[in-house]
């Protein structure tokens, strides 16, 4: 079987993480590079983030720093979920490789050359870093043979302090425009399929408790964010990141999926960075969006298992 080349575009934060661990333990992906973005946390940390990641994983997976803001206006980060650093502060040993010097808009036009017509793009961070690659070359879009992208509330129910929007979008929704603008075709995995397809609590502690390295890790960084959705009384622990992986690893988990058009709110006072979703498709304008509705539920869980080295779980 061909193995499918991965770059993934990431802000980590504790979900992003877990992506990151899911994608490199796939038995028929090769991920060739991370591009960070500023997002979760400061790009600093997400930058710091992503090479520990790698260091715990033990790949050579190169990392490239992108953008450290949105392209227009400033946004607040997500700190107070993901810890100051991004990965619960637990005050982890840094990692001692380091970042390369290309940066992550130009680590992306140069490999979709290098993988041109083979390369999945998995946008799990803000656009920013994909919104500049597209600026400087417009053609970007047809190299990649799939964008995934993790972001949006497709009817309203967001996750930020805008009602109706989602963290990605809307820390710069002025990237997002230009992404859903341009690109011709994407998969949308949103966050209202995020709160459809939570963990049961019981079954989180399930796949964190073995010995693998991976799993130490992740449980370690991931307490807080545990502790943050408890206190937000969810009925399951939400793994956004993780969700649109597996959607990109593994197309055929998908069960349910429509395809719509999708624009970005830029200019509502209580609607900026809104994903606007033309669902009775009167607007004239073609589709952009695979929307993912629904998923294999049991599928997914077994990859945030082999991901974490965990022992088969009872199944869902």
């Amino acid at each position: 079987m061909t193995r499918q080349k991965i770059l993934i575009d990431t802000d980590p934060g504790v979900d992003d993480a877990l992506a990151i661990l899911m994608a490199h333990a796939h038995a028929h992906a090769d991920v060739v590079g991370l591009s960070i973005a500023a997002g979760n946390v400061g790009l600093n940390h997400t930058v710091a983030n992503g090479l520990k990641l790698v260091e715990v994983i033990g790949a050579d997976t190169p990392v490239f720093a992108g953008c450290p803001s949105p392209l227009v206006l400033p946004a607040e980060d997500a700190a107070f979920v993901h810890g100051l650093d991004g990965f619960g502060d637990t005050d982890y040993a840094v990692a001692t490789r380091r970042a390369s010097s290309e940066h992550a808009a130009l680590a992306i036009l140069r490999l979709s050359h290098q993988h041109a017509g083979e390369l999945t793009l998995v946008a799990l961070a803000p656009l920013t870093n994909l919104a500049l690659a597209l600026r400087l070359d417009p053609t970007l879009p047809s190299r990649i043979a799939k964008l995934v992208i993790m972001g949006g509330a497709v009817t309203g129910r967001g996750n930020t302090r805008l009602i109706p929007a989602e963290f990605n979008i809307s820390f710069d929704p002025e990237a997002a425009h230009i992404v859903f603008s341009e690109w011709p075709q994407f998969t949308l995995v949103d966050w209202e399929a995020t709160m459809a397809h939570g963990v049961d609590f019981s079954r989180w502690d399930a796949l964190l408790a073995g010995a693998d390295a991976r799993a130490i890790f992740y449980r370690s960084i991931s307490h807080k964010t545990l502790l943050f959705a408890q206190g937000e009384r969810r009925e399951k622990m939400l793994t956004a990141d993780a969700l649109a992986m597996a959607v990109a690893l593994d197309p055929g988990i998908v069960t349910k999926v429509e395809r719509r058009h999708v624009a970005i709110e830029l200019q509502g006072t209580l609607t900026r960075g809104a994903t606007v979703v033309d669902w009775e498709q009167r607007g004239g304008q073609m589709p952009n969006a695979d929307i993912v509705l629904a998923v294999d539920q049991q599928r997914f869980e077994a990859m945030l298992a082999t991901a974490l080295g965990a022992s088969e779980i009872t199944p869902v």
